[in-house]
């Protein structure tokens, strides 16, 4: 139990047994620098249900708690603030215990079982900076969620059918010479892709010659005969035609195999994958249960909706006049799919937040048909992605691709630790994999260490960077540590009960001890953000001792013992909390 929550116990019984007064909640903040005090106590809120002076309020607290809490060595009060001072005691207990755990940080598993969705891409084009976002904030918020303590699984939804599908075997039909990854020597993804650009350019190139011939725009765009192609070669698809089946069933196998190698590139990894293929024709039974429950309603036309304007939003249509199903009908479906498969109790969607509109809607009809597990489903809304060179467009093969920018960051990593001359010693293997660790663990840190719901400007070299907050600089300091532990003759293990704590020392377990309700806190939230900045406050907490202590040159046996236990501890939880980030962390750099 942190110092925050034993606090606020002792608080609740101080004022319970002073003033007679029941408080709901304890407001604490870390002591500001320029007074004493470990941690402060924010009075003014008491005063709504205690009508005292907050000086004598902060007083009579203090007191009660010096009495009695003997890790409590004193108190000063500031205006409303009651500051706070801990025996070196506690801290050294804290430290005990947690040196030992190695499950620190992390809450032992409950019932609570959470399906996290990222990812999902379209079998027409490769991955891009926008997926890699995505998947980045997909894996470490499940990774997150695991360590607050849920049984979590890690799942995907392959858009694998559709017009889009169409245009790229069509045009490969036409241009391609039946090359494949193989003949070609690049992925299966990049090929499809190369196609789906081929496709528009033939697009654009008819729409222009029917324009000349005196065509309206929208006639032009809807005649243009590749277009009617790929139209046709869809609804064969649905009609399960053998040979367009067999040419669909090829090219996305050549996208999957694409997708793998990405992904694990970006060392993220799922659970199930499901395929819109299977799941387009789900919901419609969802349907016919809304109607028999009076949730949905039905037009003269035969079509299906929800009427959502009472809670702020508008009509929405969940099956059309002809009975084929919409996204949202595919998705009711999918949900329940996916309940029946894990028998989860919530689910997080990551995805952009151009979609808000549609989660809300999706959330409010699963709710209101009745679903207990409804009220557990969260969207990860984020931000776009942008370069310095603007935005990106699929179609016209202006694209960040997510294999060049993961390369790109490599090739960064590899200038910019050559230029400082920190690898000497090692072999071009080692370099190789160094310069891979160093350039996705700069990727990564750089995209999670935002506000999912923030817009990214994404610069590669400032990523790369080996001072500030940056994965490299975090990634250095643990490297550091590592050979501190290295150039210790031995480990240190046992307890150290009686110390004097250097205040370095003591400012550095106060920063361990936050890591626990940081974790809670970015589950609850679903921010990444939360871990990533937690874990530089800590390395810089850490330089700052590092630089004012000596650590293996003090003569004092039990300060350096200490010292390396502390340092030890340190290495650990930036460990851990880089793993919650999906980050690697080097032994040497």
């Amino acid at each position: 139990m942190s110092v925050q929550n034993i606090l606020s116990k002792q608080v609740k019984e101080a004022v319970n047994s002073i003033f007679e007064v029941q408080l709901e909640t304890v407001e604490f903040q870390p002591t500001r620098k320029d007074f004493e005090g470990d941690i402060t106590l924010v009075v003014f809120p008491m005063l709504r249900q205690i009508k005292t002076n907050p000086a004598k309020l902060g007083e009579a607290i203090g007191q009660y708690l010096v009495d009695k809490n003997p890790e409590i060595k004193k108190y000063n009060v500031v205006q409303g603030f009651l500051n706070i001072v801990l025996d070196d005691q506690y801290y050294l207990d804290f430290f005990g215990r947690m040196k030992d755990d190695p499950n620190f940080g992390k809450v032992p598993k409950g019932e609570r079982a959470i399906m996290v969705e990222y990812s999902s891409p379209n079998t027409n084009k490769p991955l891009h900076l926008g997926h890699i976002r995505n998947n980045l904030l997909g894996y470490s918020v499940a990774e997150i969620l695991k360590a607050a303590g849920n049984e979590v699984y890690k799942t995907q939804i392959i858009n694998d059918r559709g017009i889009h599908i169409c245009k790229s075997m069509l045009a490969w039909q036409r241009f391609g010479n039946g090359e494949t990854p193989q003949t070609a020597g690049v992925k299966g993804d990049k090929l499809v892709g190369k196609y789906y650009v081929k496709f528009d350019k033939a697009y654009k190139e008819e729409v222009s010659y029917l324009l000349a011939q005196g065509k309206s725009e929208e006639e032009a765009k809807t005649q243009a005969p590749i277009l009617q192609d790929a139209q046709e070669m869809l609804q064969k698809w649905e009609a399960g035609d053998s040979q367009v089946v067999e040419l669909w069933r090829t090219m996305n196998q050549w996208v999957f195999d694409g997708f793998e190698k990405t992904y694990e590139k970006l060392g993220v990894d799922f659970d199930k994958n499901y395929y819109e293929s299977n799941t387009y024709l789900l919901g419609k039974d969802v349907v016919d249960e809304g109607l028999e429950k009076g949730v949905f309603y039905k037009k003269e036309d035969g079509s299906v909706w929800i009427d959502l304007t009472a809670e702020g939003l508008d009509e929405k249509i969940v099956l059309r006049s002809d009975g084929t199903a919409v996204y949202m009908t595919q998705d009711l479906g999918t949900a329940l799919q996916r309940v029946q498969d894990f028998a989860i109790n919530g689910m997080v969607y990551t995805v952009g937040n151009e979609q808000d509109y549609h989660f809300k809607v999706l959330f409010l009809i699963l709710k209101k048909l009745g679903y207990e597990w409804a009220e557990n489903l969260y969207h990860l809304s984020y931000g776009m992605v942008d370069l310095p060179s603007g935005k990106m467009k699929s179609r016209e093969g202006t694209v960040v691709d997510a294999d060049d920018l993961i390369e790109e960051m490599v090739a960064t990593a590899k200038d910019l630790s050559e230029e400082l001359g920190k690898l000497e010693g090692y072999s071009k293997a080692e370099k190789e994999e160094l310069y891979r660790v160093i350039g996705i663990g700069a990727l990564k840190y750089y995209i999670l260490k935002v506000d999912p719901r923030k817009r990214i400007l994404f610069n590669p070299e400032e990523s790369v960077d080996f001072q500030g907050n940056t994965g490299p600089f975090i990634q250095y300091t643990y490297a550091r540590i590592q050979s501190i532990l290295r150039k210790a003759d031995f480990d240190y293990q046992e307890n150290i009960f009686e110390y004097k704590l250097h205040e370095k020392e003591k400012e550095l377990i106060k920063q361990l001890e936050l890591y626990p309700e940081t974790v809670i806190l970015a589950a609850e939230n679903h921010s990444p953000a939360l871990v990533a900045n937690y874990t530089y406050e800590l390395v810089k907490e850490f330089n700052s001792f590092y630089q004012n202590v000596t650590i293996l040159g003090t003569e004092d046996e039990t300060e350096k013992k200490f010292r390396v236990q502390l340092s030890k501890v340190v290495g650990q939880v930036i460990k851990s909390s880089f793993g919650l980030l999906g980050i690697v962390v080097p032994e040497r750099m």
